[in-house]
């Protein structure tokens, strides 16, 4: 199958594939010796998803994609600074990838961490406070919103605040503008499989 070159066409395919993970009908598309050796000399992704580390959010798996379909970044919280950006608009910049998905998800332990640390002004040991420090404007957010689950709340608002500073970044902004880009931010359900549209998702 072709990859789609249009955000609305490429974000459709991811949400399909989520529905199947969700269903457990799943197709594991393009994962077998001969699309490895289709992609060996060139590759072609359709999307590039910024997300966590936590070891139950595997993009490939849950938007049930293929070999060479996706760029994908993980960061503690979806924490990003110069060199994660450079590496989310790879892409976008250098082969027109239409699509950047910023995927946060329940329950984050980095989230968690930072908000500990954040709330009881204890630093956390070693580069995790590097973590810590690119959560602070995601922190303040929940702290403005209140609410029942501040973690949530936090994990949440990282997702959205990431997504539009990659949105409307210098680089990116452009190729958002000529509807050659879509920034969607979006958050998965440990519990139910599903991803559920947070921002930006282009019609």
């Amino acid at each position: 199958m072709p990859p789609p070159t249009t955000p609305a066409a490429a974000f459709a395919r991811l949400m399909e594939g989520n529905k199947r993970w969700v269903s457990g009908d799943l197709q594991h598309p393009d994962r077998d010796p001969d699309r490895r050796e289709l992609v060996a000399q060139q590759q072609e992704p359709y999307g590039s998803v910024l997300s966590c580390i936590d070891s139950r959010v595997p993009p490939e798996l849950l938007f049930d994609t293929g070999l060479g379909d996706l760029y994908v970044m993980r960061t503690g919280g979806e924490a990003i600074g110069p060199v994660v950006t450079g590496s989310v608009e790879y892409g976008p910049m250098t082969s027109g990838t239409p699509l950047i998905v910023v995927l946060g998800h329940q329950r984050c332990g980095a989230v968690k961490a930072a908000y500990g640390s954040l709330r009881d002004g204890k630093p956390l040991p070693g580069n995790l406070q590097a973590i810590v420090k690119a959560l602070e404007p995601a922190y303040r957010q929940a702290v403005r919103e209140g609410g029942g689950d501040p973690v949530e709340t936090m994990a949440r608002a990282q997702v959205t605040l990431t997504a539009t500073d990659l949105r409307t970044n210098n680089d990116l902004s452009p190729l958002v503008k000529k509807g050659e880009l879509a920034v969607v931010g979006a958050y998965y359900s440990l519990d139910t499989g599903k991803v559920e549209v947070l921002s930006g998702a282009p019609s």
